[in-house]
């Protein structure tokens, strides 16, 4: 029966992420100052070029665990342009995915002058994803299944879209993104799987205090998946504090997702929604940046009592001196 309710822990929590890990899965990651992550239209947005490099890992001590690695690289190009690359390498189970993801945006000034920030942006990404699925240890069991091979690797590439657009005025931003805007199709997992990947991003914020002492930032993120109607929101507070050395900063996320699932829990049926919670730590030196975040699942039914663990670390370069009069971290 133990055995029976971690299957069921496993296959709820597969069923939230399984749409999500089609291309780069939205996780926390675009809190460690990381938007263009998945806003296509931060591409070139601040006023340094940035590199950053994310390393996840989930449920330490299970084989086979999902884990998720990126680099990416977005910067200014001219006065009114940005470009951006992203290489990413995603593993589940069986499954894993690599791609590569090239961005260009164009930035549009409103203001009067170059020290009231208000700024509109539009970008749009074009990638290349391998998806690929071990079968080789699928007949281990010895049981026989006429659909699968169970001595092969299957692999297949797509190309897909994202595009999105984003506002910065001042201390306030709103950013909106398309995921998988254009339907397409794997030859891997035949009539089971939908052609249709498209997932919508909305996220706003406002950062508001004093810059000699405590700078906060409230923000959430919506997300929905165009398929199956699976829609879940992130509510976000950061801190930031400048010292002579740099910048320490942190905050705590939460997840919750607007859907159920149903699992017995041996004298009925309960519901359980997937929420859960993301401290997050890090720090500026000079141009270097290092991040932390940790998550914990909360609910009655998980898989593992571990959390997924998260590393980030960045460069800035060629920056230029602050030139908006805004609490805006994520331009300035």
């Amino acid at each position: 029966m133990y055995n029976k309710i971690r299957i069921l822990a496993l296959l709820f929590f597969t069923a939230q992420y399984s749409f999500s890990q089609e291309g780069i899965a939205v996780y926390s990651d675009y809190l460690s100052d990381n938007y263009y992550l998945i806003h296509p239209s931060m591409a070139g947005a601040a006023n340094c070029a940035k590199i950053r490099l994310t390393a996840r890992k989930q449920w330490f001590g299970q084989e086979d665990a999902p884990e998720l690695q990126t680099l990416s690289f977005n910067g200014r190009v001219g006065k009114k342009a940005g470009a951006g690359i992203i290489l990413f390498n995603d593993k589940n189970g069986y499954h894993s995915q690599k791609g590569v993801k090239f961005t260009y945006a164009y930035h549009l000034m409103f203001s009067r002058d170059e020290i009231d920030l208000n700024q509109l942006s539009f970008g749009i990404s074009a990638g290349l994803i391998q998806s690929q699925l071990d079968e080789t240890e699928f007949r281990q069991s010895g049981d026989f299944d006429p659909i699968i091979d169970g001595t092969i690797v299957q692999k297949d590439s797509y190309f897909n879209v994202d595009f999105g657009a984003s506002y910065n005025y001042l201390d306030f931003y709103v950013h909106g993104t398309v995921k998988n805007a254009i339907e397409t199709r794997r030859d891997i997992y035949t009539e089971y799987e939908s052609d249709n990947l498209r997932k919508y991003l909305l996220s706003s914020g406002y950062v508001f205090g004093d810059k000699d002492r405590i700078l906060w930032e409230p923000s959430i993120l919506f997300q929905l998946v165009d398929k199956t109607k699976e829609k879940s929101i992130d509510l976000n507070m950061k801190a930031y504090k400048d010292f002579n050395f740099g910048k320490l900063w942190g905050g705590l996320s939460y997840r919750r997702s607007f859907d159920s699932a149903e699992y017995t829990n041996g004298s009925g049926v309960s519901k359980q929604r997937l929420q859960y919670f993301t401290p997050i730590i890090g720090v500026n030196f000079n141009n270097f940046m290092f991040a932390y975040t940790y998550s914990h699942v909360s609910g009655a039914m998980k898989f593992d009592n571990g959390g997924y663990h998260q590393v980030t670390l960045g460069i800035n370069l060629f920056c230029k001196p602050e030139k908006y009069e805004c609490n805006c971290p994520a331009i300035n």
